[in-house]
């Protein structure tokens, strides 16, 4: 056994960026779409909707994302108690809610391709078990189809040099076009998106695993799908199942992950003058200390097999296997790369 203290230049940091598809059974594209009634009927069913991507019943059948609706003033859903307040409900806390994470400021409004006066959405979070760390921008495509209409969306991410930027989150328009690039114009829901009142389809935020979808947009008869919205006071819209019947007939919501792997490698040089020698009892004899064949003296051979990694206080921390054997003697060097992940 031999013993080498590593330098800084022995080690080195890398970060990979690795994609993965987000569905179950990593499924790269999700075609059939799935609520539960227990679900839709029950009290969670007043904030949002989950979608699977099976009947709930099936045994594979697990959560893909959730649908929400919200308004900023309240519009669209009951309210918590229409004695106090009828606009204190479930809609509004769910605006309130994407307002604190996304704005990160309760006093700012939603701004969709520069309008901000249409200030209720609908919102689509995807599950948390369905991806590692965040969402990859230009991998969206959502499908959306509502009797003769349809939309294709996608976000802006290979149209722009950099996105905006909500404190440290990211967030791309959504547009109408595929693979992150705008079909026409800059894909926004207006006259060649140039000059649009409506401004875009939405918001991607892919730190976040969130789409929040415009829903002045949706409710548009020329651009849009005409969804009708709900917006009365106190009333339970159904808003977010509007929003599932359209993806549900879309049928087709492309998605993938993207995950930052950080590697530590470590480099193990051995020069031509090192670890030539073995503690090996058919290398030494046990009763002298002395080299057994008096050729190995000054020619010896021998076969590495593990690398192991100490600390300071002798320790060992881990352990690397070489695939194979590699001949080491004084005519002879090797570069051993190990590498940690995590």
């Amino acid at each position: 056994m031999g013993f080498k203290r590593l330098e800084a230049e022995d080690f080195l940091v890398s970060a990979d960026a690795v994609s993965s598809t987000v569905w179950s059974g990593n499924q790269p594209t999700l075609n059939n779409f799935f609520t539960s009634s227990a679900q839709v009927g029950d009290r969670s069913g007043d904030y949002y909707y989950a979608v699977y991507q099976s009947t709930p019943s099936a045994a594979d059948s697990e959560v893909q994302f959730d649908i929400a609706f919200a308004d900023k003033d309240g519009r669209g859903s009951l309210a918590y108690n229409s004695d106090v307040s009828t606009t204190l409900s479930y809609s509004r806390t769910i605006y309130g809610q994407y307002r604190s994470l996304v704005l990160e400021d309760e006093n700012s409004n939603f701004s969709f391709g520069g309008v901000t006066t249409n200030q209720y959405f609908y919102v689509i979070s995807i599950n948390r078990a369905r991806y590692k760390e965040k969402l990859l921008p230009g991998s969206l495509s959502l499908g959306l189809r509502l009797g003769g209409r349809s939309l294709q969306l996608t976000d802006n991410s290979k149209d722009v040099t950099l996105p905006t930027f909500y404190g440290t989150q990211r967030a791309f328009e959504l547009i109408s076009g595929s693979g992150g690039t705008a079909y026409d114009g800059r894909g926004y829901a207006g006259a060649g998106g140039e000059s649009s009142t409506i401004g875009s389809y939405g918001l991607f935020l892919p730190d976040s695993s969130t789409i929040i979808l415009n829903g002045a947009a949706l409710d548009n008869s020329t651009y849009g799908l005409a969804l009708s919205t709900n917006l009365s006071a106190n009333t339970d819209g159904l808003n977010p199942g509007k929003l599932f019947s359209a993806i549900s007939t879309g049928g087709s919501f492309t998605l993938n992950s993207e995950e930052t792997i950080t590697s530590d490698f470590v480099f193990i040089r051995s020069r031509n003058s090192e670890f030539n020698y073995s503690e090996n009892p058919s290398f030494i004899s046990g009763s002298t200390g002395e080299v057994v064949y008096d050729y190995f003296i000054n020619n010896p051979q021998v076969y590495p097999t593990t690398v192991g990694l100490y600390n300071d206080s002798n320790e060992l921390l881990s352990v690397a296997k070489l695939s194979r054997p590699i001949q080491k003697n004084f005519t002879k060097e090797s570069l051993i790369r190990i590498k940690l992940d995590f």
